[in-house]
């Protein structure tokens, strides 16, 4: 695969082309779809007004920067990172069905945040906190179901199904014994929505985000090497245990952060890693790419709820779930055929 060179005195860079002109390609349709959600609005603006409220102010500056640009940044960095999710955990099982929404991850998310809300008093820190423990509860428990396997192939797929399915039911429980107020919101939250998203909401999951992302960029490239096979790894000085532990931790961080804002929104963590890549045309699954790819489903699929039953706003999550059920029936007769 060709690649480019970055020069900077002694420090050289290299990029494959093909995954840089598929990031770049990524990145324009990120900004072209942030603007049109910027533009989109009960009164629609141009984009003329929209760079203006940005960096000028003007007559619509508070209904852009408050109302509409904490929208877009949360599809975006919300997108994001629920597709390093996908990349993470499809990394670690080396199966495309290996997705935090498939495996039962955004279950267990959803199951501490409810809990947060029903015993505690539902603060952004305590439904964040909720989220990032049922997530890791329940990625403790398919582990230890998994140890046979060492954490892949498809029976720890199998065995997360079959957790998502019990955490399901836990989690309908859970809201049939809820107060009726506290249930309805439970349920409207459930189906995966940024709507009413506002800056207080998002700052505290942005940071916790970024502090995930720090963290797979170190990691990062003994990612890549275990992907290549455990003796691999190990020659290469990899100590597959601590990785992958760290690589849980910050994949269900990424993914519970979102759950504990939006609910459990589904298909962005397994369909934008594939997709990823293939416009990158890249042997695993790499992380840039796999975010961008999640960045743009996730704005895309949040302006479609918008326009759809316009001017009712549909939630975020009753459009991914239409798309994902296609993909994922795709997905397996992929998985299928292969064996």
């Amino acid at each position: 695969m060709s690649t480019l060179r970055l020069r900077a005195g002694r420090l050289v860079i290299q990029l494959e082309r093909r995954a840089t002109i598929a990031s770049a390609a990524l990145v324009t349709a990120a900004g072209a779809l942030a603007l049109l959600a910027l533009c989109h609005g009960q009164d629609w603006a141009t984009p003329v007004e929209v760079f203006d409220a940005l960096f000028r102010g003007g007559e619509t500056a508070f209904v852009i920067r408050e109302w509409r640009l904490p929208r877009v940044a949360a599809a975006l960095v919300f997108g994001a990172s629920l597709g390093l999710a996908g990349a993470v955990f499809q990394n670690l099982t080396r199966n495309p069905l290996g997705s935090p929404d498939v495996i039962g991850l955004d279950a267990g998310a959803y199951t501490g945040a409810l809990v947060a809300i029903t015993l505690l008093n539902g603060t952004a820190g305590q439904l964040a906190a909720g989220s990032v423990a049922g997530g890791l509860l329940a990625a403790a428990v398919i582990y230890l179901l998994s140890l046979d396997s060492g954490l892949s192939g498809v029976r720890l797929v199998v065995i997360g199904i079959a957790v998502n399915a019990m955490l399901t039911a836990l989690n309908s429980w859970i809201v049939l014994r809820a107060e009726i107020d506290v249930a309805l919101a439970a349920t409207g939250w459930n189906a995966g929505s940024l709507n009413g998203v506002d800056w207080d909401e998002v700052r505290l999951p942005f940071a916790l985000i970024g502090l995930f992302v720090l963290l797979l960029v170190v990691i990062s490239h003994a990612m890549h090497q275990a992907a290549l096979g455990d003796e691999l790894a190990r020659v290469t000085g990899v100590r597959l245990g601590w990785l992958r532990l760290l690589l849980i931790l910050a994949g269900v961080g990424c993914t519970a952060t979102v759950t504990a804002v939006a609910g459990p929104v589904v298909f962005i963590a397994l369909a934008a890693p594939q997709i990823g890549r293939r416009l990158a045309r890249a042997a695993g699954v790499p992380l840039v790419p796999a975010a961008l790819t999640g960045a743009v489903l996730l704005l895309a699929a949040d302006l479609v709820a918008q326009l759809l039953l316009a001017p009712v706003a549909l939630p975020v999550g009753v459009v991914t779930t239409a798309v994902g059920g296609g993909y994922l029936i795709w997905l397996l007769g992929m998985e299928v055929k292969r064996r």
